[in-house]
Order: structure tokens, then C-alpha cells, then sequence
């Protein structure tokens, strides 16, 4: 299936971040925008690359007013592990089993190999306004996410 489109509306979730707290969905539906991105493993040289791109534009984001949500199935100890290696300023959620990428419904592999990378971007009522899907272009995350939440900063 190719999962989750734009227009969409998020599924309710509720996983736990790197500090062991409970993130819910209702945390920011409903009251701001938000970037979900999927990668497949911390502390991979490509996510790596990506938690930092979003780490180094992460005022662009809550200046905003945008959350910015990380999510793979790594568990809790490994994504702080992982935040505080890199000082990354914004939630990890634990995904255990890929069950929340599931909800969002995308194929887990390019060519079943490499473990998806998509992000989404959410506008503050829970509408996906903008899915992007690549494994190697991983700077254009960012830059679109930026891109799509200065249209609808707005709405």
C-alpha cells in the first residue's frame, strides 16, 4: 500500500519519547503543526545525517511553531542514546514493531532492502499537507518540510 496520502488525517498515537514519557498524539493535534518522520535506525551514518539536518534547523521550525517528531523502532534507551550523542533538541518516539509506521501505512523497504525513510508534514489540525519519500536525498526532507510549513504557517 502506499500508506498515508495528503489530506489524510493522522492516526491517533500514543509511544513513548527517548526520556521514557508518554507522547501523545492530542499533544499537538489541534494545536500546532508538526514534521513525523520515519527513519530506520539510530545512529546510522543517513539518519544521523538526517537528526542533524533537522537538529541544525531546528529554530527555523518552532520559530514556527511546528513540532518536530523522529520515530523508528529503536527502544527508549537507544534513542537517548542516541539524542544525547548528537544533542538533538526534539522527541524520538520508540516504535516497537513499526506498528505507528504501519498505521501511516508505508511499505517498510525500497526494493526490500533498505528500511523506509518518509517524512510528513501535519498541519495543526491533523491533516498530512505534505509527504515526502526519499532514501538518498536526505537534506530535501528538511528543506521541503520548511518549504510546505511556511505555506500553511498561515491557514
Amino acid at each position: 500500500s502506499k500508506g498515508l496520502e495528503t489530506g489524510d488525517t493522522v492516526p491517533d498515537f500514543k509511544l513513548k519519547d527517548q526520556n521514557g514519557n508518554t507522547f501523545s498524539s492530542e499533544d499537538v493535534v489541534g494545536k500546532r503543526p508538526f514534521v513525523i518522520y520515519f527513519y530506520p535506525k539510530d545512529d546510522t551514518p543517513g539518519c544521523t545525517k538526517e537528526a542533524c539536518g533537522f537538529r541544525d534547523n531546528f529554530e527555523v521550525f518552532t520559530d514556527m511553531g511546528a513540532t518536530v517528531i523522529g520515530v523508528s523502532a529503536d527502544d527508549v534507551a537507544s534513542h537517548k542514546a542516541f539524542a544525547e550523542k548528537y544533542n538533538l533538541p526534539f522527541t524520538l518516539l520508540s516504535d516497537p514493531g513499526n506498528r505507528l509506521k504501519k498505521q501511516f501505512g508505508f511499505s517498510d523497504d525500497l526494493f526490500g532492502l533498505i528500511p523506509g525513510r518518509v517524512t510528513f508534514v501535519v498541519n495543526k489540525n491533523g491533516i498530512i499537507v505534505h509527504r515526502f519519500s526519499s532514501q538518498f536525498r536526505i537534506g530535501k526532507h528538511i528543506d521541503e518540510a520548511v518549504n510546505i510549513l511556511k505555506q500553511i504557517i498561515n491557514e
